[in-house]
Protein backbone atom coordinates (compact mmCIF):
# COMPACT_ATOMS: atom_id res chain seq x y z
CA UNK A 1 0.00 0.00 0.00
CA UNK A 2 1.19 3.27 -1.27
CA UNK A 3 1.74 5.65 1.77
CA UNK A 4 -0.38 9.19 2.11
CA UNK A 5 2.48 11.51 2.33
CA UNK A 6 4.63 12.83 -1.09
CA UNK A 7 8.14 11.53 -1.49
CA UNK A 8 10.99 13.24 -3.61
CA UNK A 9 10.13 10.22 -5.82
CA UNK A 10 6.55 10.91 -6.73
CA UNK A 11 7.66 14.05 -9.17
CA UNK A 12 9.77 11.93 -10.84
CA UNK A 13 7.28 9.40 -11.23
CA UNK A 14 4.69 11.84 -12.54
CA UNK A 15 7.44 13.02 -14.64
CA UNK A 16 8.42 10.04 -16.74
CA UNK A 17 5.20 8.21 -16.76
CA UNK A 18 2.63 11.53 -17.67
CA UNK A 19 4.86 13.73 -19.69
CA UNK A 20 6.36 11.61 -20.86
CA UNK A 21 3.48 10.07 -23.33
CA UNK A 22 3.78 13.50 -24.52
CA UNK A 23 7.40 14.12 -25.56
CA UNK A 24 8.67 10.33 -26.19
CA UNK A 25 7.94 9.66 -29.66
CA UNK A 26 6.05 7.03 -30.70
CA UNK A 27 4.22 7.32 -27.44
CA UNK A 28 2.03 10.22 -28.14
CA UNK A 29 -1.83 9.46 -27.84
CA UNK A 30 -2.98 12.32 -29.53
CA UNK A 31 -1.40 12.34 -32.82
CA UNK A 32 -1.31 15.03 -35.00
CA UNK A 33 -4.08 14.38 -37.03
CA UNK A 34 -6.68 17.12 -37.99
CA UNK A 35 -9.25 15.07 -36.19
CA UNK A 36 -7.45 15.57 -32.44
CA UNK A 37 -7.21 19.34 -33.23
CA UNK A 38 -9.17 22.17 -31.52
CA UNK A 39 -10.27 24.86 -33.19
CA UNK A 40 -7.91 24.76 -36.03
CA UNK A 41 -4.77 24.22 -33.25
CA UNK A 42 -3.21 21.12 -32.82
CA UNK A 43 -3.10 19.49 -29.21
CA UNK A 44 0.60 20.02 -28.76
CA UNK A 45 0.05 23.72 -29.03
CA UNK A 46 -2.72 24.31 -26.83
CA UNK A 47 -0.31 25.23 -23.82
CA UNK A 48 -0.67 28.59 -24.43
CA UNK A 49 -4.36 29.16 -24.80
CA UNK A 50 -5.12 27.03 -21.80
CA UNK A 51 -2.68 29.69 -19.88
CA UNK A 52 -4.60 32.35 -21.23
CA UNK A 53 -7.85 31.19 -19.97
CA UNK A 54 -6.65 30.12 -16.40
CA UNK A 55 -5.71 33.78 -16.31
CA UNK A 56 -8.85 35.23 -17.65
CA UNK A 57 -10.52 32.74 -14.98
CA UNK A 58 -8.20 33.85 -12.16
CA UNK A 59 -8.80 37.45 -12.80
CA UNK A 60 -12.63 36.88 -13.05
CA UNK A 61 -12.94 35.29 -9.72
CA UNK A 62 -10.67 37.53 -8.06
CA UNK A 63 -12.93 40.88 -9.17
CA UNK A 64 -16.24 38.66 -8.17
CA UNK A 65 -14.80 37.64 -4.67
CA UNK A 66 -14.77 39.48 -1.29
CA UNK A 67 -10.92 40.80 -0.14
CA UNK A 68 -9.70 38.09 1.84
CA UNK A 69 -10.11 38.75 5.54
CA UNK A 70 -6.83 41.35 7.47
CA UNK A 71 -5.42 38.06 9.48
CA UNK A 72 -5.07 35.41 6.23
CA UNK A 73 -3.37 38.66 3.76
CA UNK A 74 -0.85 39.01 7.22
CA UNK A 75 -0.76 35.15 7.28
CA UNK A 76 0.19 35.20 3.72
CA UNK A 77 2.76 38.31 4.03
CA UNK A 78 4.47 36.07 6.86
CA UNK A 79 4.69 33.53 4.62
CA UNK A 80 6.47 35.93 1.83
CA UNK A 81 8.63 37.25 4.35
CA UNK A 82 9.52 35.27 7.19
CA UNK A 83 10.35 36.35 10.88
CA UNK A 84 13.66 37.74 11.28
CA UNK A 85 14.57 37.87 7.56
CA UNK A 86 17.20 40.54 6.55
CA UNK A 87 17.79 42.43 3.49
CA UNK A 88 19.22 40.34 0.75
CA UNK A 89 22.88 40.57 0.61
CA UNK A 90 26.17 40.00 -2.32
CA UNK A 91 23.39 40.22 -5.08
Amino acid sequence: MKPKTPHNGDAAYYLFTYLGIFFVPGTNFLEPTASNYLFGIPPTHFGPIGALLNFAVAILVSRATEEPPQEIQDLVESVRIPRGAGAAVDH
